[in-house]
This record gives C-alpha cells, sequence and structure tokens, in this order.
C-alpha cells in the first residue's frame, strides 16, 4: 500500500509507543494519546520509571503497559518494539521522546558527556524509528514524531544536546521523505523551556535556585512564561491524528515567541 499518508487514515483500536514516558513530556504525551483513544506502551529505562504513568492511564480507563527498555543498546529496541506489537497487534503512533542531557561548555566536556547525549537522543531515535518503522511500511500505515528542541539552535553550554537536536531535525526530514511513499509521516516538535524535572536537574549543574531559572526561561518569551508538557502533549497529538496526514518532514516550534 502507497501514498496513503497524505488522506486521513482512521485506524481502528489505534496503538502508541512512547519512549521517555515515565515522567515530564513523554509522561503528559502517554496520557493525552491514551484520552484521545489509543492504547499506550509507556518506555522508559526500566519498567519501575512507567509504573506512575501506567497506573495513571489505567485510572483513567484506558490500556497502558509499561516496558523497560535502553533505546541507546540496539538489542533492547529490538526486543521492546517485538513484545509490545506481540501484546498489542501492531503500532500506530511512535514518539521518541527518550532523551538526556549533559551540559558542559565544549572545552571541558569529556568525550563520554559527549558521547551519551548524542547516542541516547540521536541514536535512540534512529533504533526506535528504524524497528517501528519497518512495521508501518509493512501495514502501510502510521506517525512518528521525533522530539528536537529550540536548543538546535544553539544554547551556550549544550553543544552535545544542541548537536543532537539539530541532527533529529534533518533525520526527520529524511526519514519522512523514505517512509511517506508508505503512508507513513515523521515530523518532530521542538520545544522551548518547559516545566519538567529536567529543571531541577539544570538548577542544579547550574548552581541557581529552581525559580530563578524558571523566571529567567520566562522573560525571554513573548508570552511572558514557560510551557507546560500538556500544551507539548495536545501538538504531539494533533501531529498524529489521521487529520494530520499532510504534514510531514516537518518540526514544530512550540516556545512561546522567543524575544
Amino acid at each position: 500500500m502507497t501514498g496513503t499518508g497524505n488522506a486521513a487514515h482512521a485506524v481502528r483500536d489505534p496503538v502508541a509507543m512512547v519512549t521517555g514516558g515515565g515522567r515530564g513530556i513523554g509522561a503528559a504525551t502517554a496520557e493525552r494519546l491514551a484520552a484521545e483513544g489509543m492504547a499506550v506502551i509507556v518506555v522508559d529505562r526500566t519498567e519501575e520509571h512507567t509504573a506512575a504513568t501506567v497506573a495513571g492511564i489505567r485510572a483513567a480507563g484506558r490500556r497502558a503497559t509499561g516496558l523497560g527498555c535502553d533505546v541507546a543498546v540496539e538489542q533492547a529496541v529490538t526486543v521492546a518494539v517485538a513484545l509490545a506489537i506481540e501484546e498489542f497487534g501492531h503500532l500506530d503512533v511512535l514518539v521518541n521522546c527518550a532523551g538526556v542531557n549533559q551540559d558542559r561548555l565544549l572545552l571541558t566536556m569529556s568525550e563520554q558527556e559527549w558521547d551519551t547525549v548524542l547516542d541516547v537522543n540521536l541514536g535512540g531515535t534512529m533504533r526506535c524509528s528504524y524497528a517501528v518503522g519497518r512495521h508501518m511500511r509493512e501495514r502501510g500505515h502510521g506517525r512518528i514524531v521525533n522530539f528536537s528542541s529550540v536548543a538546535a539552535r544553539g544554547n551556550a553550554g549544550q553543544t552535545n544536546y544542541a548537536a543532537a537536536k539539530g541532527a533529529i531535525e534533518g533525520f526527520t526530514r529524511m526519514l519522512a521523505a523514505d517512509l511517506g511513499p508508505y503512508g507513513v509521516t515523521v515530523n518532530a516538535i521542538a520545544p522551548g523551556f518547559v516545566a519538567t524535572p529536567m529543571v531541577e536537574e539544570l538548577a542544579g549543574r547550574s548552581g541557581v535556585d529552581r525559580e530563578t531559572v524558571l523566571r529567567e526561561a520566562a522573560a525571554v518569551s513573548a508570552v511572558g512564561r514557560i510551557g507546560t508538557p500538556e500544551e507539548i502533549a495536545a501538538a504531539v497529538a494533533f501531529v498524529t491524528r489521521p487529520q494530520s496526514g499532510y504534514l510531514n518532514g516537518e518540526t514544530v516550534h512550540i516556545e512561546g515567541g522567543r524575544r
């Protein structure tokens, strides 16, 4: 089946896989897709990390399961995707939200810090897209949503993170061209500053309190505030809908209008 990505393609009992779904934007996205009527496979480094998200989705009367998977390990990704398909029968949506940052000025950054950020953010996106993309291509339908960041435009102390996120935008564009003829769309979401557990980590590394970090981030936004995980999740939901089949290869920036 080819050429179906440009039309609304309603899928019965849709299933989504969300990596990095244990907290923050990933958890909000898993919950939003469940509210949209999807069964959700919540993926994080360990199954224990997925428990709260899965419990919340189930409490709302929706279907969800948790899988532990290190997206930096090819075999782990292969096994997780196989288990998901075995349990649910198919995958219609993949959200590549798993990511880490290890901020440091390049001249003081270790090679391990560089490799870890590239391997989890960019490499994890590639591995999951490869494993799930083949399945979607065979079915003739699918939605892949990758996570970039406004950091791709450049932030001091984030050369590794910016490099990974910038590469994800190019990866998204090329994978969209590869899979579009098979009814599979690929897009990216690039959030601005969002209140997530990463804020605590950033503040700790910077030696600045959390409220100062939030206040400084809000000051550069035209709307005068930072974003919420739920707002980012709403954009993901829009991109994954059947009616969004003509949106392909794009990076959607959600940043409140930076000043």
